[in-house]
């Protein structure tokens, strides 16, 4: 699926990538050490992305630099990257009908609350809990051992680190 030399690449989407999905890029990029090229993208992306995201990263000591919110079409039709994993982090986004992404990208849902539609008394809370859902199911990507994965087991790995983070979340 990917050669050892090439990082793994990934592109995790969400229907304004101003929250979630760049979350899920920050962290990919900096946890994965060069492993994993992670980017985000939408499919009707938002102006720019939200502040709150960007204080939650910098509260946790990530970078900010040259976040933007950017189309999925980006990613998309000749010229683009080869992409090898696919992950959604919205219900609607998973539902959508997606371009074709160049490389034949296995694809993953990882189904996470939307903490821009918090209450204001309960934006932080939200925030702060994305941060660790998706934190969580990052770390456990990383441990997997990607020179010996192609499509099947990064497909299967990706729907395990899923539902275990739904048990433990109480979501089911």
């Amino acid at each position: 699926m990917n050669d050892t030399a090439v990082p793994l690449r990934v592109l995790i989407l969400c229907t304004g990538n101003s929250c979630r999905s760049i979350l899920a890029e920050v962290l990919f990029n900096e946890l994965g050490s060069g492993r994993i090229e992670a980017h985000s993208a939408g499919s009707q992306p938002a102006a720019k992305v939200n502040p709150a995201a960007i204080a939650k990263l910098r509260q946790e000591g990530h970078s900010t630099e040259g976040l933007s919110s950017k189309s999925w079409d980006r990613f998309s039709g000749a010229g683009s990257p080869d992409i090898d994993i696919v992950i959604t982090v919205c219900d609607s986004a998973a539902g959508e009908c997606c371009p074709l992404w160049s490389g034949s990208p296995v694809r993953a849902h990882w189904g996470i609350p939307d903490p821009a539609h918090a209450a204001a008394d309960e934006a932080d809370l939200a925030f702060d809990l994305a941060y660790l859902q998706l934190r969580t199911r990052i770390e456990q990507t990383l441990e997997l051992p990607f020179e010996s994965f192609d499509g099947r087991h990064w497909k299967d790995a990706l729907q395990r680190i899923h539902d275990a983070a739904n048990v433990r979340e109480g979501a089911a």
